[in-house]
């Protein structure tokens, strides 16, 4: 079992950064796959990106790659997403998630409670 909590959302302008962390509780973090995903209301949670269990592997969709960075710190049990230069339409609930990786929700058996970023224009 892993529990999931994100920290870090807020309101900012266009083109300003803001940084993620979703921090986990047990002691098998290091041994799985964690994704961002996010979701405005009215539409389909969508897929962010995912880093691999030891942080070597990561990847992102379209709309935000050269934006967007994970990272993770095993030793402390945390994921990060770094945002640089953020536009309205990164509005979203954001999420992290654990699992066995991939693109889709269905890769990811725990989740977060969310955090909302709003971006401004």
């Amino acid at each position: 079992q892993v529990q999931l909590v994100e920290f870090g959302g807020g309101l900012v302008q266009a083109g300003d950064s803001l940084r993620l962390s979703c921090a986990a509780s047990g002691r098998t973090f290091s041994s799985y796959f964690m994704g961002w995903f996010r979701q405005v209301p009215g539409k389909e949670r969508e897929f962010v990106g995912y880093i691999s269990w030891r942080g070597d592997i990561t990847y992102y969709v379209d709309s935000v790659k050269g934006r967007f960075t994970i990272s993770r710190d095993n030793a402390r049990n945390t994921v990060y997403l770094q945002m640089n230069s953020l536009k309205p339409e990164d509005t979203a609930v954001y999420y992290c998630a654990a699992g066995t990786g991939g693109t889709t929700w269905s890769g990811y058996a725990y989740w977060g409670q969310g955090t909302q970023v709003t971006v401004s224009s």
